[in-house]
């Protein structure tokens, strides 16, 4: 675990790096580049040899690592991403919720914005990437629906709804959770079921896709009491918690090239873990969160501050995963007495070695130099989300915060 090396970060320091990267999100309009925004060039459109899969791929790689921003060169342009306007909403109700806006018109806006960028051509409400994307096998279109877009919008529409009572919110999540259950649910025998992803014809086992989507599916059955999205979701839940490792990681997925352990994909796992316990009220996912923290705490934090990318080695440091950090210690703080103030330690590097005076924050450091591109989805939206969740979590008492794991769970894990 980190150690404080460093002055802690003073919770007025916090606040005023909070309010300029809001400041500098909203001059933004929210809208910003992404690291996989290569093929929204007007450039690619208008050359045939940069129509077909490898130079995709290649081209996508290439500016993803570039350290220098080409992208307004390449004719790309900044997009609304529907995923970081979901990060936004739930950011917003977070400082809401501790006084740093009085802008409720703020929150209406996020949730308009969802409204008008929904994925089209499908009965459902759901949503997907603001660019195209070429994966291994096939190009994935601008906008397609996708399972982990789609939850992390549903998410932030619930979260929403219970603390604004907005009927609107919860009927878009249901819808959401209908298109997960019906387009992207799969099960073969006994043990064996998943949510397809990126598309709904590629039946993959991604592990921290199937946890997002069982995730959603119980909190909307919390909400709802309807019994059709409890059985899947607990059915693909139990396949991915059994391909844990015995040292508590898990894999990306279960296909040999994605045979690899990376920070945020592996907080993704937990806290989805935590969400269905504590929304079905069920003990069975304590084991896993309990040995998969243990991993996490241990694996993926440095003396310094920072935080790894991959459980094995130093570099890149990722904001993404700076960001996951601080919102996977706060999410399972009730674990370990040190969580927060690792939290603020991870922060406090953040600030040190990744914050631009402008107001936002660099996108990776590499061994041998900075990337200082501004990533509106990548790195504004979560890091908003993540300081605005050590800003509440930390200022709120653990019994008003929300319903803890059980207590016999977090006892024995303390003990």
């Amino acid at each position: 675990m980190a150690e404080n090396h460093s002055r802690v970060m003073d919770d007025d320091e916090a606040k005023t790096a909070v309010r300029k990267l809001l400041a500098y999100c909203q001059i933004n309009d929210w809208a910003g580049y992404d690291p996989y925004d290569a093929l929204n060039s007007r450039i690619l459109t208008a050359v045939p040899f940069l129509r077909t899969k490898l130079p995709r791929l290649v081209f996508t790689q290439a500016l993803k690592r570039s350290p220098v921003n080409i992208r307004p060169l390449l004719l790309i342009k900044k997009t609304q991403n529907p995923k970081a306007i979901g990060l936004f909403l739930s950011a917003l109700l977070n400082l809401s919720k501790v006084g740093l806006i009085d802008q409720e018109s703020l929150i209406e806006k996020m949730i308009e914005r969802l409204i008008a960028i929904r994925s089209q051509g499908l009965p459902y409400w759901c949503w997907g990437y603001s660019f195209p994307w070429q994966t291994r096998t096939i190009i994935v279109p601008a906008g397609a629906p996708n399972l982990v877009c789609t939850c992390f919008v549903a998410s932030a529409l619930l979260d929403a709804y219970e603390q604004r009572g907005d009927a609107r919110c919860l009927s878009m999540a249901m819808s959401a959770a209908d298109y997960v259950l019906g387009e992207l649910y799969w099960a073969e025998g006994d043990t064996v079921a998943g949510f397809s992803y990126p598309l709904r014809s590629l039946r993959v086992q991604v592990h921290n896709a199937n946890f997002l989507g069982a995730a959603l599916l119980c909190r909307v059955y919390k909400h709802t009491r309807e019994e059709r999205f409890l059985e899947p979701a607990l059915r693909v839940a139990r396949y991915s918690a059994s391909r844990q490792r015995a040292d508590g990681s898990w894999d990306y997925g279960e296909a040999t090239p994605q045979r690899w352990i990376d920070n945020f994909h592996t907080g993704f796992n937990l806290c989805a873990l935590n969400s269905i316990s504590r929304d079905v009220e069920t003990p069975e996912f304590e084991s896993h969160i309990r040995r998969g923290f243990d991993f996490y705490r241990a694996h993926f934090f440095c003396a310094d501050g920072s935080v790894r990318y991959f459980h094995n080695r130093k570099y890149p440091v990722d904001i993404h995963c700076v960001a996951q950090s601080i919102i996977t210690l706060m999410t399972l703080r009730d674990l370990d007495p040190e969580s927060i103030a690792t939290a603020r330690s991870v922060l406090r590097w953040a600030m040190n070695h990744m914050w631009d005076e402008r107001g936002f924050f660099y996108y990776r450091i590499l061994r041998s130099c900075t990337i200082r591109t501004s990533y509106m989805r990548w790195s504004q939206a979560w890091m908003l989300l993540a300081m605005s969740t050590l800003q509440f979590e930390s200022g709120v008492e653990a019994e008003n915060r929300h319903p803890k794991m059980s207590e016999a769970f977090a006892r024995a894990y303390n003990h």
